[in-house]
């Protein structure tokens, strides 16, 4: 047995001792959710203006596109959803996933490249600034994410997850956590999948309003977003 086998053979085997312990206490998730409700409908308000200039700025590049972008995304105990994003990629970008799979950059089901040239002038903008984000705010407002937890996977990567991976899915995913706020893009799947799995063991209102200030922070523009 290779030694990748033996690791992933020790990680699936633990997860019987050791598997998480949810903090989902009624005054946790009911505090959660309202903090979740009023920071998304807050922000779908003040941010309407910039909505509306990404908006022009998407049509103006590429008038045939769509402004907004749909995915389907595996939520919480692997429940399917449609995630909102302003579309930062050409129209056929999905059509042309395949022809770039080989340059894939980092690890395990994800997929990532730096110069992905798929990726539209406003989009390069408004990804390295999680503008494109944004519309997921309405994915909070009526529960399907909430604003802190992990990374909400395509069911192409869940398909690659081993058990110990599939931890992730034991809570409504979020706009940003840990891995967001820990160097994104440049961190592999594994370490993402172990600060998910951080996050959720030692979930609380204080990390979750403290992870949600320091992604203010990406707004300014991150050298780890791409």
């Amino acid at each position: 047995m290779s030694d990748y086998a033996k690791s992933e053979a020790h990680r699936v085997s633990s997860i019987g001792q050791n598997w998480i312990d949810l903090n989902d206490t009624r005054i946790y998730l009911t505090v959660k959710r309202l903090i979740d409700m009023l920071g998304a409908l807050v922000g779908l308000i003040l941010l309407s203006p910039l909505f509306l200039f990404v908006a022009l700025a998407i049509k103006v590049e590429d008038p045939k596109g769509p402004i907004f972008f749909a995915q389907t995304r595996v939520g919480k105990n692997g429940e399917e959803f449609k995630m909102y994003k302003f579309r930062s990629m050409v129209s056929d970008a999905e059509e042309k996933l395949k022809e770039l799979l080989k340059y894939n950059e980092t690890t395990g089901p994800l997929f990532k490249i730096k110069n992905d040239p798929r990726i539209t002038k406003i989009g390069r903008f408004i990804r390295k600034t999680s503008i494109d984000e944004l519309p997921q705010l309405w994915n909070v407002l009526i529960g399907d994410m909430s604003l802190v937890g992990p990374r909400p996977p395509l069911p192409r990567e869940v398909a690659q997850y081993s058990k110990y991976d599939k931890q992730r899915l034991l809570v409504t995913p979020g706009c940003t956590g840990l891995w967001q706020v820990s160097g994104r893009s440049n961190i592999g799947f594994d370490e993402m999948v172990e600060l998910d799995l951080k996050y959720i063991k030692e979930r609380n209102i204080i990390l979750d309003i403290k992870i949600i200030l320091k992604t203010v922070l990406v707004l300014f523009g991150s050298k780890d977003a791409y």
